[in-house]
């Protein structure tokens, strides 16, 4: 099947698949999203991202304009575009096109959905062995971080203030506090502890966060989830930055001080091989026939 885009219902090329230029979302960022991995061709955790999108569609008034079971069959659908590649599945849903450019919201929403693949590119053996490098930055972003909302400008400036400085990401810091990167959640190890934020307005909860959290119950590994001090940042043997489709990246060097050591960690290299056998569980149900993740 040739690659296609589903939008408002029905599945079009790329070329044809067109909004209007009155779109909310276009216009003020009025629009949520979520970025869905796939496994041979199988949606990973799937449930879990869907139930994101609603309560971001929650959060900003705005109704679900397809039920879980008819989500579902559009993301089945696109992964029959290359089963045997992994991909992510961007979905994004606006609160539609009106004929005036008003910030009022209008009484009745007519949403357009937007949904198509890209190739998660192949695994960076370069991060797996050496890490990457971040620095810290303020969080100068809007104070409702929990929803998935299409307005990224603060991420996208911080992602090339990272660049600037001959990193790969940017880790918030607000009221003292380190919070998440700039499309990732964070992770810290210190004194043999696994440490996360709590979910709260200020951070985005993360699909591969919970994983983590629920691979770590698992192996019997300590953990907490835990407001994290910059000082405590500074001070952690290992930092992570998690997301569906980075994964787990370790970051050996902040603000140019080497993290720990200097390269991965222990606790990192327990923990991704913990990730890369979920996904080879997803990978044997495909083999087998399944077509969801149960």
């Amino acid at each position: 099947m040739s690659e296609s885009v589903y939008l408002n219902g029905q599945f079009v090329s790329r070329e044809d698949a067109c909004l209007p230029v009155t779109d909310r979302g276009l216009l003020f960022g009025d629009s949520v999203y979520e970025v869905i991995p796939t496994y041979a061709g199988i949606p990973f955790r799937a449930e879990q991202h869907l139930d994101r999108l609603q309560r971001s569609l929650d959060a900003i008034g705005m109704g679900n304009p397809l039920g879980p079971d008819e989500w579902l069959e559009v993301l089945m659908r696109l992964c029959d575009t290359d089963p045997d590649q992994d991909r992510s599945i961007y979905i994004q849903v606006t609160r539609g096109a009106y004929d005036i450019r008003t910030h009022r919201p209008p009484a009745a929403s007519d949403p357009n959905v937007i949904a198509f693949t890209a190739p998660i590119p192949a695994r960076d053996s370069r991060i797996v062995r050496e890490g990457i490098k971040a620095i810290t930055l303020a969080d100068t972003r809007w104070h409702r971080c929990d929803i998935k909302s299409t307005n990224l400008l603060a991420n996208v400036m911080a992602q090339a203030e990272a660049l600037k400085n001959e990193a790969e990401d940017a880790i918030f810091i607000r009221n003292g506090f380190a919070r998440e990167g700039t499309s990732s959640n964070l992770f810290i190890v210190l004194d043999e502890l696994l440490l996360t934020p709590p979910n709260s307005d200020e951070i985005l909860p993360g699909i591969t966060r919970d994983l983590i959290l629920e691979l770590a119950a698992d192996a019997g590994i300590s953990h907490a989830e835990a407001s994290i001090d910059e000082s405590e940042l500074r001070q952690a043997s290992e930092i992570w930055l998690t997301s569906s489709t980075r994964e787990i990246a370790p970051v050996v060097e902040l603000n140019g001080i080497p993290v720990g050591e200097g390269r991965p960690g222990p606790h990192w290299q327990r923990m991704d091989q913990l990730y890369q056998a979920a996904k080879e569980r997803i990978r044997l149900r495909a083999r087998s026939g399944e077509k969801h993740e149960p």
